[in-house]
């Protein structure tokens, strides 16, 4: 996935950087993963917690990194507390002695925990999204639908193109996101005032034809608003019927499935 400045609050942008320095910190005094998960009563005894609790992990946690502010904190089954920085996810125990710095794994289904409420927590209103800001295409009855943020000079973006060439009866809304360079806002907006935006596009990533010269007025801030709105930090960034999101290209049979999943939750 291409990534890019999209220009975040300097909240955020101190917020990564100190999840940066946790990695540091996590690497000295992270607790072993499956460890934590086969622990027996002792963890199990921690779960039952209330908010005032988990307010009280919440201020130890930011006592001991100075300067670190949580978005919020909660408990979890499996005797750690979830510590929210912004769209990162650490664990913590109650006194906050460790920290987890990674994808927590539930071993008894195999589930990537982390992964999953990292979704529930990025997940959108579908129908929120302002789709008269995007090139919209109907493939097949046009019966499911998706939305793709994309640079017209971002690689993954024309990879995950070519990816769904091989999907029919999808509609698909495309924001422009013109964020690599110079070039990459010109090439948006010949795209976007094009008299067939979609054919033009297609053009330009399946088949490296250059869209002709065109000039209107693009939405170019709006794109930019929206993105940072999202939490979009690089292209391509996929959402679905669901409101689910999936952060980079995948390959047809991951593309398929989740397609279908969201398809089922939207009926």
């Amino acid at each position: 996935m291409h990534r890019h400045d999209m220009g975040r609050s300097g909240r955020l942008t101190t917020g990564l950087h100190h999840a940066r320095r946790l990695t540091r910190v996590a690497a000295a005094c992270a607790l072993s993963l499956m460890g934590v998960l086969a622990a027996p009563a002792a963890w199990a005894a921690t779960t039952a917690v209330d908010g005032a609790e988990a307010e009280a992990v919440k201020q130890r946690f930011e006592a001991r990194f100075d300067g670190l502010k949580a978005t919020a904190v909660n408990p979890t089954p499996y005797g750690l507390y979830e510590v929210q920085l912004d769209d990162e996810l650490v664990y913590v125990d109650p006194e906050v002695n460790f920290v987890l710095n990674g994808s927590l794994i539930d071993a008894k289904t195999r589930e990537d925990v982390t992964r999953a409420r990292k979704e529930a927590l990025s997940a959108i209103d579908f129908s929120d999204l302002p789709t008269e800001l995007s090139i919209r295409q109907v493939k097949g009855d046009g019966s499911r639908q998706v939305a793709i943020f994309e640079d017209p000079n971002c690689g993954y973006c024309k990879a995950l193109r070519k990816t769904l060439e091989e999907v029919d009866n999808l509609t698909i809304h495309t924001f422009l996101l013109p964020i690599l360079g110079p070039d990459s806002v010109t090439k948006a907006t010949n795209v976007w005032c094009a008299k067939d935006q979609g054919k033009v596009w297609d053009e330009w990533m399946l088949k490296g034809r250059t869209p002709a010269q065109a000039s209107c007025d693009a939405p170019l801030q709006d794109w930019t608003a929206l993105a940072r709105t999202l939490n979009i930090r690089g292209t391509p960034a996929v959402f679905f019927e669901d409101g689910t999101r999936v952060a980079g290209a995948m390959p047809l049979d991951m593309f398929n499935s989740r397609l279908e999943r969201a398809s089922q939750a939207a009926q």
